[in-house]
């Protein structure tokens, strides 16, 4: 086989392959086998035509054919491999040149894994917000607390924001109800949102036995963004009464003795959550910084792909949350426009993220054993709401353990790029990264090195995944 590679951009190439027949026949054989067990020739048995009468009865070019077909995906990663090329999506493929017992020839295009030089990453130095936990912070989660143990008690008065209603909900279109846009019985604490725009300013003031109809737009279904008329009636308010703050609260809804003891527990619990938020924006600032010194090449199809998965998974949470996308730009003052650029910035930083730290796990050859692997399973899993081993199951009967080993190859990567770096908050202080557990609280330095010190064994390979 004889093959050449033209390079039609930083992130294209073209394969030319030319497959002798001799390479060819293996297949051909094959294909001839194949038809005669599918035809019916008088005075043969089945499987038993000879080439020349198959020739003849179905034609010398569809056997080449099926040949060809089975032969150049085979011939074309022949290709791939000795010219060092990484392709990152299915290639066009087009056969150009069919000389029978001769020679065929056939050219790939593809987008693959642009070349690129990483710099020195070591000393990089990065800066991120002042880690504060306010007195508004803990009061939201104590209130939060009390919500959890309050208790609701019925009212004859219209209801408020904060109260609770049980209402029937109907939409209809034209005088048409719409099909699962009604609920009946459902119990909604007026001012939380989420299920249709209007309906939280349609309650305030509904009394049990009112019904109210109001304009709204539907946020899933076939008639998502459409014009509907939604009727709303309560049977119930009801008000929340919330329990003291004190001793007894704090010995019913914690170990603890004291309120004060419990405040302290939610300060230094939210304290943690902050140091773990810190800790993202660290890696994400390190990494800025990283890529702001290189120039990545981006392949366009792979951006457009993404650009079209993100978009969709933002619209799906949206839905869920019962908003509409041009409601949700509302809220954060964001044109179409704008909303789209930040999203296509964000996409390609990430993609040119990926590309940059497989380089860098390559030249640190970092890799993967089985319990990372399963590790990282089982927490996509839980971050999916998934069952871990059905999880797993469909990774890998989709053949995705390749890219869930990419992933963890480039946070291992990413962990040791930070590592290497120094990172500020805004007071000035080094950000301890090192020494970060999973749950948010910082671990003892000498700790950290014992179980460095214990968990090199230089006799034992990590097994790849």
């Amino acid at each position: 086989m004889k093959s050449a590679v033209e390079t039609l951009g930083p992130t294209r190439a073209k394969l030319t392959v030319e497959v002798p027949f001799e390479e060819l026949k293996p297949s051909l054989d094959k294909a001839y086998k194949t038809i005669a067990q599918q035809i019916n020739v008088p005075g043969f048995r089945r499987g038993k035509v000879p080439p020349m009468v198959i020739d003849r009865q179905v034609g010398r070019g569809a056997v080449l054919e099926q040949a060809i077909n089975e032969v150049v995906p085979q011939k074309y990663v022949e290709a791939l491999q000795t010219h060092d090329l990484q392709p990152l999506a299915q290639p066009e493929v087009e056969v150009t040149r069919i000389d029978d017992n001769e020679a065929i020839e056939f050219t790939a295009e593809v987008d693959v894994r642009p070349e690129i030089t990483v710099p020195d990453w070591h000393g990089l130095s990065a800066e991120v917000e002042d880690l504060t936990v306010s007195d508004d912070d803990v009061d939201e989660q104590v209130q939060a607390l009390r919500e959890r143990f309050g208790s609701l008690t019925d009212v004859e008065r219209p209801a408020a924001d904060g109260d609770f209603v049980t209402l029937d909900l109907v939409a209809t279109q034209n005088g048409e109800p719409v099909d699962g846009a009604e609920v009946s019985d459902m119990s909604y604490r007026v001012g939380r949102g989420g299920i249709l725009e209007g309906l939280d300013d349609a309650l305030v003031g509904m009394g049990a036995g009112d019904d109210k109809t109001f304009t709204s737009q539907l946020v899933g279904g076939d008639l998502v963004g459409q014009d509907v008329e939604v009727q709303v009636k309560v049977s119930q308010v009801q008000e929340q009464e919330l329990p003291a703050y004190d001793d007894e609260f704090a010995q019913l809804a914690s170990e603890f003795d004291t309120a004060d003891e419990l405040t302290d527990d939610v300060r230094s619990r939210l304290g943690n959550g902050k140091r773990l938020e810190q800790a993202a924006a660290a890696r994400d600032a390190v990494l800025e910084r990283l890529l702001d010194q290189i120039e990545v090449p981006l392949p366009e199809s792979m951006v457009a792909d993404e650009l079209t998965e993100r978009r969709g998974s933002i619209e799906q949470q949206l839905s869920f949350a019962g908003i509409t996308l041009d409601k949700y730009l509302e809220d954060e003052g964001q044109t179409q426009e704008e909303f789209e650029a930040d999203l296509e910035r964000r996409v390609r930083d990430a993609v040119a993220a990926q590309f940059v730290l497989d380089e860098v796990a390559g030249q640190l050859e970092l890799g993967v054993d089985q319990q990372e692997l399963t590790e990282h399973m089982v927490r996509r899993a839980q971050q999916s709401g998934q069952d871990p081993q059905e999880f797993a199951n469909h990774m890998f009967e989709h053949n995705h353990i390749p890219e869930l080993v990419a992933e963890i190859r480039r946070g291992k990567a990413l962990a040791q790029i930070v590592e290497s770096a120094t990172v500020t908050d805004g007071s000035g202080n080094v950000v301890d990264l090192k020494n970060l557990r999973p749950d948010g609280t910082l671990g003892d330095p000498a700790e950290a090195d014992d179980e460095a010190d214990g968990d090199a064994e230089p006799d034992e390979e990590p097994t790849q995944a």
